[in-house]
């Protein structure tokens, strides 16, 4: 158990710091930090609008762009600047990432497979097919695998490489309480068979963000972080129907968020 409490200080290395017995539980077992939109950091305030944006929004956001675009961009970040991801695996040779993507609104086809070409150019062989049947630490370092990569998308299907779309359980709540009662609401219902992600992240609407001037997703994060965190301590797990396996949040590096899931695994041993 000690060897768990002291990746709290060595977070980036703690899939390799588990004990031994760990090594063999499916990772869908095993309680994993994940960020929300991790690539949110590199969002610019030029990036453009969604194309689902109402035609109301794109309007306003051509006539006072002034206004709308620092909004936009401090409600769409949710993560700090962080490393390159291939170039971290390559630094870290037994740490394991799971990448959950989407299909990108208004890719035609053939940029489309395009995109997955890069995935795949990107990650090479360390890329694990979906055809592993049991994914553990020890059968992913046996294997040289350190990416699980996950597209929401049919497309998926024809690509060896990529695995299906993982759940993502979101409350799309404004407040830590509301949050909460959502999660342990899903709870009850039980947990779905795989991987799967409890989201942490808040939520609010364009007359919340119209009527906070001096509010940011970051702010709003760390207002709630307190509750958030407390709930987290509870959390287990494992194999049973209640239990947590990737818990995803925003703003992940100024708070205790890593090292709080890290420590969950501890009730495996």
């Amino acid at each position: 158990m000690e060897r768990i409490r002291e990746t709290a200080t060595s977070e980036e290395d703690w899939m390799s710091s588990l004990p031994e017995k760990l090594w063999d539980v499916p990772l869908t077992n095993i309680s994993i930090p994940g960020s929300h939109d991790a690539m949110s950091y590199c969002l610019d305030i030029t990036s453009p609008l969604l194309r689902s944006e109402s035609d109301t929004f794109r309007l306003l956001d051509r006539t006072f762009c002034c206004l709308t675009r620092p909004a936009i961009y401090k409600w769409a970040t949710t993560q700090e600047t962080l490393q390159s991801v291939a170039s971290w695996l390559e630094s870290h040779p037994k740490e394991i990432i799971i990448l959950a993507c989407s299909h990108f609104e208004g890719l035609d086809h053939k940029r489309h497979e395009d995109f997955i070409y890069s995935l795949k150019k990107i990650f090479g062989c360390k890329l694990c097919p979906r055809n592993e049947a049991v994914l553990t630490l020890r059968s992913l370092w046996t294997s040289g695998y350190q990416v699980v990569l996950s597209y929401d998308d049919q497309s998926a299907v024809r690509h060896k490489e990529l695995w299906p779309a993982i759940p993502y359980l979101w409350a799309n709540k404004p407040n830590a309480e509301a949050l909460i009662q959502y999660l342990e609401w899903q709870k009850q219902l039980g947990r779905p068979e795989g991987f799967f992600v409890a989201g942490l992240n808040l939520t609010t609407d364009r007359c919340f963000i119209a009527s906070h001037p001096r509010v940011s997703l970051r702010t709003l994060t760390m207002e709630n972080w307190d509750c958030v965190g407390r709930w987290l301590e509870d959390q287990k797990p494992g194999a049973d129907s209640k239990s947590m396996n990737i818990i995803a949040g925003d703003f992940i590096g100024p708070v205790p968020f890593c090292s709080l899931v890290i420590a969950l695994n501890n009730t495996l041993l």
